[in-house]
């Protein structure tokens, strides 16, 4: 961070460390950073805890039974999304793949797939499924796919110009690339300001705007050629922030927010999380 480097908030690590964060504005692009940013070997510390849902299957909690329950719908429009693009073969790797049910979905539908987790219990929960999941973008190196797909993993990479184009190489020349991330700019995260759960540092070393994004991946010959809402993320993350503003989960007041944020959206395009669909430019 220079001199010069203006801090637009203070947050807090609210489900791991309790440690505090600044988040700043990149010089050059439109998103955010986390301050400090974590070394890359002491970055898995911040993922140990049995709350960090995506790494597991748990359903203990009301609020954990509702995401399986969200996340098995989305899970069906995000295969429909990949099945829309037309390929010349169904070759698919997800990076950040979590416990693998992407995968798994997507094999049904007839995709070749491969997937990418660091998380070893995330890919124990994976394998116990049929999925086989490679620890970096290494182990796969000469490999080519025609859709590849970061389901908000982009936010979490260290090294985020370098892995860019370690996962461009990695697509083959007519190829889509698919990212979800949470949009800074979106009313539920003006309105939360430093509670808003989906900064989640410093697992999130990066915070996008539609902006940001179309100057990140332009650099790399990237256009995007569509983006998309993911609605429910409005209402998941208003739940987290509500908890972490508060101490308890408001489902009325998180509903509340949630439907604003989506309602406003509709003429900004500024929802909570915005899928982009990306292709080389010709």
């Amino acid at each position: 961070m220079t001199k010069t480097s203006k801090v637009l908030l203070e947050v807090k690590d609210h489900s791991v460390s309790k440690e505090t964060f600044q988040l700043v504005k990149n010089a050059e692009m439109d998103f955010l950073e986390t301050i400090p940013q974590p070394a890359e070997n002491e970055l898995g510390k911040y993922y140990e805890s049995e709350d960090y849902i995506s790494h597991t299957d748990a359903k203990r909690s009301l609020f954990e039974k509702m995401y399986h329950v969200v996340k098995s719908y989305s899970l069906n429009k995000k295969v429909k999304l990949i099945d829309s693009f037309k390929t010349e073969k169904k070759t698919l790797l997800d990076i950040g793949a979590g416990t693998g049910d992407f995968l798994m979905q997507a094999k049904t539908k007839g995709w070749e797939v491969t997937g990418i987790e660091p998380n070893e219990n995330a890919i124990a929960n994976a394998t116990k499924k049929g999925i086989t999941l490679h620890t970096s973008l290494d182990k796969i190196a000469n490999e080519k796919f025609n859709v590849i797909t970061l389901w908000h993993v982009l936010e979490h990479l260290p090294n985020l110009e370098n892995q860019i184009e370690q996962i461009s190489s990695l697509l083959k020349p007519n190829g889509v690339l698919v990212i979800a991330v949470p949009n800074y700019k979106s009313y539920d995260a003006e309105y939360y300001k430093e509670f808003w759960a989906a900064y989640d540092v410093p697992r999130h070393l990066w915070h996008f705007s539609k902006e940001g994004i179309a100057q990140l991946f332009s650099k790399q010959n990237f256009g995007i050629s569509k983006i998309l809402p993911l609605i429910f993320d409005a209402f998941y993350v208003s739940l987290l922030s509500e908890k972490y503003k508060n101490g308890k989960m408001n489902y009325f007041k998180a509903f509340q927010i949630g439907m604003r944020s989506n309602s406003r959206a509709k003429a900004t395009g500024e929802y909570s999380s915005l899928i982009y669909v990306l292709r080389r430019a010709k």
